[in-house]
Order: C-alpha cells, then structure tokens, then sequence
C-alpha cells in the first residue's frame, strides 16, 4: 500500500525542488523517512519534490495495538501524530540520547509533536552543529594541518581533557542539578510549559495546542544566515543546553543605547619578527611571527594558517559579532619582503580590532591562540584547538549565552528604524570606502612612477643647463653653474621622496580601508538574522490578533528577539566606537606625515635657494 499524508497547514515553495502544498490536501509519499526534516512526495496536482515533514501527517494504515508491556510490536519512534491523538513516547536506553536530547516526558503523559526534543517534529533531530552551518562537518579532516600544529590524535578526548569547563558526558552522568558550579541548564523550548496540561485534557484540546505551536512559519530557505546562524531555532524556542557563568555575553544600557560589557582587562598585542622558517629538512617554509600579549608577556609564534582557523572558529561561534577579516592570502611571492611586511601590518591592525572587542577579547579560543605556547606544550595546544571545535555553543545555543539588562525592554518599531538606519549608513561607507581606496592607489602609484619621473626629468633639465654654463670658462660662473646643479639635484631628491611616501601615509589609510571593507561585508548577514527574528515577532502577533496563537507563546518569541536585537545594537555601537577611534587617529598620523612630507621638501628646496647666496 502507498505511503499517504495528509497537509496540516499550507506551504508555498520558494526554491527549486520544493513543491506548493495546501491545508487538507493528500499526498503521496516517496519515502517515509525524512532527511533532515524534509519529505519527498507527490502532490494532488502530480507535482514532486520536497516539502517539510512537520507541514504533514502520515495518514497510516489501522494495526494492530502495541503489546502492553511494550514488546516487539511497539512502535519503533515517535515519528508522527495518528488522527486518534498523540502516542506516547518509548523507553530509550540511558545512553541513546545525550542529556540536552532527552525526552522529558514520562510515557502517557500528554506529548505535543516535537516536546522533548530540541528542534520539534517529533523525531530525533540533528544537534546544532549538524543542523546550523555544518560546523562539525567542516572539522573532520585536518588535512591541511602539518604534524607540528595537529595529527590524528584527539588529545581532548582524552578523559579531563576539557577541564573544568567541559560540557556534561553522553551518558547523562551531568545534569543541571548535579554538575559542576557555575553551570546550568538554559532552554527556549516553548512548549514545554503544556506539560502541566497532563493527559486529562481533551483531544480536541490537545489538537489546538498542537497547531498553536507550529502557526509561526520557518524560514524556506534552510541556506539563509537566520537559519544557518540558528538564529530561527532560538527565536522559535527550540535552544537548549547548558550555560557555563564564563560564557555568558553581557549586554548593558549605556548613554547611547545598548553596549556590550566592558572587558575588565584590557590587554594590546604586538605582532613581532616575521622570520622565515623550514621544516622536513628544508622541503617546507613557511613565516612565523612573534605574538607578545601584554597581559602575559611571554611570546608565543603563530603562522598564517593558525590565524587562519582561529577566524574560523571565531566566524562560526559569533553570528552577530563582526569578526574581522584577516588580510588576503597569496598564492605566490610570499616569501618577498614587501608582502611580508604588508601581511604584518595587516595582521597588526586585524589583533587591534580583536583585543578591542569586549566579546571576541575574552574568547576562550582567542585567549588560547595567545597564550598557549604550542612549541613547548603541544598537548596543551591540542587540547585547547580540540575543545573549540567541540564547542557545544554555537547554531542556536550560542544565542542562550546571551545576557540582557533585566526588565529592560525594546520598542521594535524603534529597534528597526535603527536598523534601517545603519543598513543605509553601512552602504554609503562601504561605497565611500572604495571609491577613497580607489583615489589613494592611483595617487600612489603616480607618487611612485609618474611624480618621481616627473620631478627627476625636472632635475635632470637643471642639470643640462648648468653643464651648458660650465662651457664658459669664466670663473665668476663657477659658482651659479653650481648653484645650479645643485638645484637639479634638490628635485632628484624630491622625486625619491614622493615615490617613498606613500608608505607613510597613503598605505596605512588604504590598510584602515581594507579592514573596514570586511566588516562592512560581515553586518548584512548580522541585519539579515535581526530581521529574520523580527519577522518571526510580525507573524506572531497577527497569529494572536487571529487567535491561532496564545499570547504567552508570543510573549517569548519577542523575548527571544529582543535578546537578539540587543546583541545587534551593541554590535552596532561598538562598530562606531572603534570608527570614530581609529579614523580620528589614521587621519592625524596621514596629516602629520604629509606635514612631514613637504617640510621635508620644503628643506631640500631652501637648501639649493641658499646656494645662490654666494654667487
């Protein structure tokens, strides 16, 4: 017999092999076994594709009634609502779930479709790292690591490697009552307050809870920052886990507005000493630079690639966090001085911005990347490397590790006038931004051939003439012939100066121009998770106004936004911070040098003036 279903709500598809469904409708099934929360089926229009598994209900055959002591002929998941009601939830082993999956629920008590789990639908759900960005996905291969900085080791996996800050183990020995202090369990899981309703509650009554639950759409493109970021599971109430103390992000009220927290120890970083070095007798080079934290102020040597993946890291853990960008890489000439000497300067400005970040200065991995010296302790380093990329805070359990001002609350229209605001201002800075960083390279490079050519053709005319005058043999026009050479060679000197210049003054604006490019690149996608929280509150309220949605289910979905928003405008006030800091000094230091520049020619110009004193 075919599989059959039928549609509970209506679903529009946006993306190619997705099809349209509408409520009440039947349809055929391809397979029963969902991927990933999606169905293939055939609609009653004869279309075939994809659509979600929670948008349906398998219509099934009647079978015979599981044994009563739950043998053989009990059913194997809880997997979809029969039209009867709901069906209790199985005894699983201890070990089959990992605490933050346990089902909660005793069997026969009330069960909506999805409770008990992190990411609803009834059946077992990937974890956030599965399910938000692949980020386990991206960590099993370290083929692009050499021996020194990984193997196939796993040091971290070794028992106490995490430290006292290790999440609870798979077998459900940790829990939020017995852990460790400083530890505790967070959950946005909305239904979970329909327990109380019990299994006395009427069917239809279950039903409508049921529907309630699931009014506010998902987003249909699972590709989206909202829903790669796990910001639509948080803002749904679908996060769980646990929150150690030293995770958690603070969010305060300033004077201007929210703001992150500030780090109550400050700290710089030198980038020292980029020395070229081999490995496999001499078959691999490779640049190191000193790193001297002045916290610790014991250097530590890292390579590109370890900066490298700390970006990565730091990119997938904090998706409303502008991460700067690191400067590009090359595939070739790396090795010459003047790349290497602009990669440092570089990478100077990218720990600049890292160490003056509230958030990303207190990062446990980036404290790692600075302090851990991985060529004395390489188990330390391995373990510090392993447990980031197991860190259980990220997708939509990063977002519970945000903290707010309590009793403090939002006006969403206001909220997203601001937004709105800053979007526009983030366009016409990043516009402004090349068309400077256009202007300043082609000044540069005239600086350097055409001003420099120019000048020098200047002295070398000077200088033919005073050849010329030397053909007379007078000798009161020694003197001027001199003076005049002299003058020849004042703009030779000039040229040298105009084509040096650059790298005093227009080379640091264009480097202060590259890095604001890139966080320019990375606020669109913090506005598109914004946005989509917000969204999520527009739909709610008018499912309220509808009476399809209680008003305490809405109630936490704009909590769950405004936690969000906060983020956002902290975000956003830390950005202009650091601009007015860093654009007010870069435009000082350009000033001084161009001062510089023309006193410099200035004195090269009253030097030849002063040879004429005399003849």
């Amino acid at each position: 017999m075919a599989l059959r279903a039928r549609a509970l709500y209506d679903f529009k598809s946006e993306n190619p092999g997705e099809i349209s469904l509408r409520e009440h409708e039947v349809l055929s099934l391809c397979s029963e076994q969902d991927i990933e929360g999606w169905l293939e089926g055939i609609n009653s229009r004869g279309d075939r594709g994809l659509f979600p598994a929670s948008y349906v209900q398998v219509i099934r055959a009647p079978e015979p009634g599981p044994p009563a002591d739950g043998g053989p002929g009990a059913p194997a998941r809880y997997a979809n609502v029969p039209p009867g009601g709901f069906e209790p939830l199985p005894a699983a082993p201890p070990a089959a779930f990992p605490p933050l999956l346990q089902p909660q629920a005793s069997p026969g008590s009330f069960q909506p479709p999805g409770a008990g789990f992190p990411y609803g639908g009834g059946a077992l759900q990937p974890s956030p790292q599965q399910l938000y960005g692949g980020y386990q996905a991206s960590l099993g291969s370290d083929d692009d690591w050499d021996d020194e900085w990984d193997d196939s080791s796993t040091v971290a996996d070794e028992p106490g490697a995490l430290g006292s800050g290790a999440y609870p183990d798979l077998d459900g020995s940790s829990s939020a009552g017995g852990g460790a202090a400083g530890r505790y369990r967070l959950s946005t899981r909305s239904d979970l307050s329909l327990g109380s309703r019990g299994v006395s509650a009427p069917p239809a009554h279950q039903a409508s809870g049921a529907k309630s639950s699931a009014t506010v759409s998902r987003n249909l493109n699972r590709f989206s920052t909202f829903v790669k970021s796990g910001g639509e599971a948080f803002v749904l109430g679908e996060a769980s886990g646990f929150v150690k103390d030293g995770d958690k992000l603070c969010v305060v009220l300033g004077p201007y507005g929210p703001e992150w927290q500030e780090n109550p120890y400050p700290f710089q970083c030198t980038i020292d000493d980029p020395t070229k070095q081999t490995k496999f007798k001499g078959m691999k080079s490779y640049i190191s630079y000193k790193l001297v934290p002045t916290h610790t102020q014991v250097p530590v040597h890292r390579r590109y690639k370890h900066f490298d993946w700390l970006y990565a890291r730091l990119a997938e853990k904090f998706p409303v966090i502008s991460v700067p960008h690191l400067p590009e890489k090359q595939a070739t000439g790396r090795f010459e001085e003047d790349f290497i000497s602009k990669r440092r300067k570089g990478l100077i400005w990218w720990m600049n911005h890292m160490a003056s970040h509230p958030v990303l200065a207190q990062c446990d991995v980036f404290q790692h990347f600075l302090t851990c010296p991985s060529s004395t302790d390489e188990k330390a380093w391995k373990q510090g490397k392993r447990k980031a990329e197991k860190d259980e805070m990220v997708g939509a359990n990063f977002f519970l590790t945000l903290s707010t001002p309590p009793a403090a609350a939002l006006d969403l229209q206001e909220v997203e006038s601001k937004i709105d605001g800053f979007k526009c201002f983030t366009k016409k800075m990043d516009d402004s931004a090349l068309q400077l960083n256009h202007t300043a390279n082609e000044f540069a490079r005239k600086q350097v051939t055409g001003f420099k050519k120019e000048y020098q053709k200047v002295g070398q005319s000077f200088r033919g003439l005073s050849q010329a005058f030397e053909l007379d043999q007078q000798a009161f026009s020694v003197g001027l012939n001199q003076a005049i050479a002299f003058t020849g060679d004042a703009y030779d000197a000039i040229g040298e100066l105009f084509a040096e210049q650059p790298r005093q003054d227009l080379d640091p604006v264009m480097d202060l121009l590259a890095l604001y490019q890139g966080h320019l690149a990375n606020f669109p996608d913090i506005i598109h998770v914004q946005k989509g929280a917000l969204t999520k509150v527009k739909e709610s309220r008018r499912h309220v106004e509808e009476g399809k949605m209680e008003v305490q289910k809405a109630d936490g979905i704009q909590d769950r936004c405004n936690t969000i928003s906060f983020a956002t405008l902290a975000e956003i006030h830390h950005f202009h911070q650091i601009r007015v800091r860093d654009f007010k000094s870069q435009m000082q230091h350009f000033l001084q040098q161009q001062i510089i520049f023309f006193q410099k020619v200035t004195q090269k110009l009253e030097e030849a003036l002063h040879k004429y004193d005399s003849v």
